[in-house]
């Protein structure tokens, strides 16, 4: 069993499929399918279910999935920790951050540490939340831009706290008042951003605690083009308020959801007793919320 093998498995999971795992690693779908048989083979055991559709792991694969990331996880931070008691000039910080919201919060931070560390790469990986934690278990990133709640696995840091706002249409009948109950917009059409995002999940738990379950007609990546498609009057959007308010966009209007819940509330995290470069620590000190 060697490092690569695992790592090649575990692409596997992450990315759903074997050629999916294959361009995210810059490979060959046939070399990552044989490493996974490899590796089955040395173990004696099935760890992905082939006659199921997507990748469904076995009670093994579980098992193997769960080790496997603490194992690259605890090597990776042995390699960094050996570099910098080199004296390692040169080195890099694994950054994770969410596309909402990173460009408002995140940009002077990026000024900031080039300025000051012009020898220490950055490598950004912008995912969601979601996946951004899986990547934090596995130690393929340092540090991630993670929403609260979190689990104890990690610890954090504050970055920003911000209200979530709905997202109207200038046109709406709503959009000249200053707040609305989530429930007013029980029977509208809700345009969310893809699975994996956690402003989802925030949204969809008021509306559970408020007795209703929404109608999602659109999902996205992008806000510019979310905010096109509210503008147009094809749903009702939700984001956090200084993301609207940076925004120049004529043709919607965020109002005040009454209520508790609606938080946004961004952290940057990292693996509870794992390893933290010291370009990771320089990253967290400029980032610091300021009290």
């Amino acid at each position: 069993m060697d490092i690569n093998t695992l790592r090649l498995f575990i692409a596997v999971v992450r990315e759903g499929g074997f050629s999916q795992a294959a361009k995210a690693v810059l490979s060959t779908q046939s070399t990552v399918s044989k490493a996974v048989k490899r590796l089955e083979d040395e173990l004696g055991l099935v760890l992905i279910d082939r006659a199921a559709p997507g990748i469904t792991l076995t009670d093994a694969g579980n098992v193997v999935l769960r080790r496997a990331r603490t194992i690259l996880a605890e090597r990776d931070d042995l390699l960094v920790e050996l570099r910098e008691l080199r004296g390692l000039k040169r080195g890099e910080l694994r950054l994770g951050l969410p596309p909402i919201g990173s460009d408002t919060l995140f940009a002077p931070a990026f000024v900031a540490f080039r300025d000051r560390y012009p020898g220490i790469g950055i490598h950004l990986i912008e995912r969601g939340c979601q996946d951004l934690q899986d990547l934090l278990r596995a130690g393929e990133i340092d540090l991630a831009g993670l929403l609260l709640p979190l689990s104890d696995e990690f610890a954090w840091q504050d970055v920003c706290v911000e209200p979530v706002v709905a997202v109207v249409a200038a046109g709406h009948p709503l959009a000249a008042r200053r707040s609305v109950p989530i429930t007013a917009f029980a029977d509208s059409a809700f345009l969310l951003f893809e699975t994996g995002f956690s402003l989802n999940q925030i949204v969809l738990a008021a509306c559970r605690r408020n007795g209703f379950m929404p109608k999602v007609t659109a999902r996205s990546t992008q806000v510019e083009f979310l905010f096109d498609l509210i503008a147009a009057g094809l749903g009702i959007g939700f984001l956090p308020r200084m993301m609207v308010e940076t925004r120049q966009h004529d043709g919607i209007r965020a109002i005040a959801l009454d209520g508790p819940g609606m938080l946004w509330h961004m952290t940057l995290a990292w693996r509870r007793g794992g390893y933290l470069s010291d370009a990771a620590k320089a990253w967290l000190e400029l980032a610091r919320r300021p009290d």
